[in-house]
C-alpha cells in the first residue's frame, strides 16, 4: 500500500518539550486522525511534516518526495487547512479566488464557487466579518479547490456546529473515493473521526502511543468496570490503564472479549476512542 505521507523517526527538542521519534504513515485512499491531548504535539508534527519547521532527525516524504526537496508539483498536491485562518482579514472571497488563482496552477475558480455555494459562504464580504467557522470553512473550500492529493488538516471541524461538522466529513469521504488521495486530519472531535477515519494515530507527550486501524480500536479495546475486590482479582497483563472514579474502577483493556470471558462477575463495555484516550491520559499504567 502506497504512502501519501511516510514519517520515520522523527525527532524534534523544544525546551521543556520533545518529540520522540514519532513514526507514522497516511496510506492512499485513507483517511488518518492524530488524537492527543493539547500539548501532546499534533500541531508540531504537522508543522514539521509540512516543512514549517526544522526537524532534528528523521525522514520526511510526501508523495514519493522528501519533505525538504518538494517540487513545485508536489507542492501544489498538498492542501493544508490550519485551526486559524492565515489569509489576509481585509480580502472578500471574490478576491481571494483572484489571488489563489495566481499561485496555483492548478487553481479551479469553478469547483472553489461551488464549495462556498455549499458551505454557505458569501462571495463579497470581507474575511474579517466572518465567525471562526467560516473562516475555517473558507480555507477548507481553498485547500481543495486546487486539486491536492493530500489534505491535512490541524482541528478543520473546530468551530462549527454539528450540521456543517457532518457536511464537511462528507466532503472528506467524497475526497478519499480516488485511490491516490489521503487525509491527516488531528481533532479534538474524536466523535467526528470515529465516523470518518480509517487508521487513529494517538501522540501523547511526543510519543506516538499507537497507530492502529479505527475498527480495530473500536472492536478490540473495551473498559472493565468494577469494584475494590474484582479490581484486585484482574491479572496485570489483561490491563492498560486504570482509574478510580467514584465507587468504581474504570480499567483499560485492548481484548474485550477475552476479558468478557475471564472475568464474567465484571462489567465489560465497549470502549470509545475519547475513553481509550482519556484513560490513556488520566490513568494509571502501573
Amino acid at each position: 500500500m502506497t504512502a501519501a505521507l511516510k514519517i520515520q523517526g522523527l525527532t524534534k527538542k523544544f525546551e521543556g518539550f520533545a518529540l520522540d521519534k514519532v513514526s507514522f504513515r497516511v496510506p492512499s485512499g485513507s483517511i488518518v486522525g492524530l488524537i492527543g491531548e493539547n500539548g501532546a504535539g499534533k500541531t508540531t508534527t504537522i508543522n514539521a511534516a509540512l516543512g514549517l519547521i526544522k526537524k532534528d532527525s528523521g525522514e520526511i516524504e510526501i508523495l514519493g518526495e522528501n519533505v525538504e526537496h518538494l517540487t513545485p508539483s508536489i507542492k501544489e498536491e498538498i492542501g493544508a487547512v490550519f485551526d486559524a485562518s492565515n489569509f489576509s482579514e481585509e480580502l472578500t472571497p471574490e478576491k481571494l479566488d483572484k489571488v489563489l488563482k495566481d499561485i496555483y496552477t492548478s487553481w479551479d475558480q469553478d469547483l472553489f464557487r461551488q464549495l462556498l455555494d455549499r458551505l454557505e459562504i458569501p462571495f463579497s464580504r470581507k474575511i474579517k466579518t466572518f465567525s471562526k467557522g467560516m473562516k475555517m470553512k473558507l480555507s477548507l473550500a481553498a485547500a481543495l479547490s486546487h486539486h491536492p492529493k493530500l489534505l491535512i488538516l490541524d482541528e478543520a471541524t473546530s468551530g462549527l456546529d454539528p450540521v456543517m461538522r457532518d457536511d464537511i466529513l462528507d466532503m472528506f469521504l467524497d475526497f478519499v473515493q480516488e485511490e491516490d488521495h489521503a487525509i491527516l486530519v488531528s481533532s479534538h472531535i474524536t466523535s467526528d473521526l470515529e465516523k470518518v477515519a480509517d487508521y487513529i494515530v494517538f501522540i501523547h507527550k511526543g510519543k506516538i502511543i499507537f497507530s492502529k486501524p479505527k475498527d480495530e480500536l473500536l472492536e478490540d479495546y473495551g473498559i472493565i468496570k468494577c469494584g475494590d475486590e474484582q479490581f484486585k482479582a484482574l491479572d496485570r497483563e489483561d490491563w492498560i490503564a486504570c482509574r478510580r472514579q467514584d465507587y468504581e474502577w474504570q480499567v483499560l483493556t485492548s481484548d474485550r472479549k477475552k476479558a468478557e470471558k475471564k472475568y464474567p462477575k465484571a462489567l465489560v463495555m465497549p470502549a470509545t476512542i475519547d475513553e481509550i484516550m482519556l484513560l490513556y491520559v488520566k490513568g494509571e499504567q502501573e
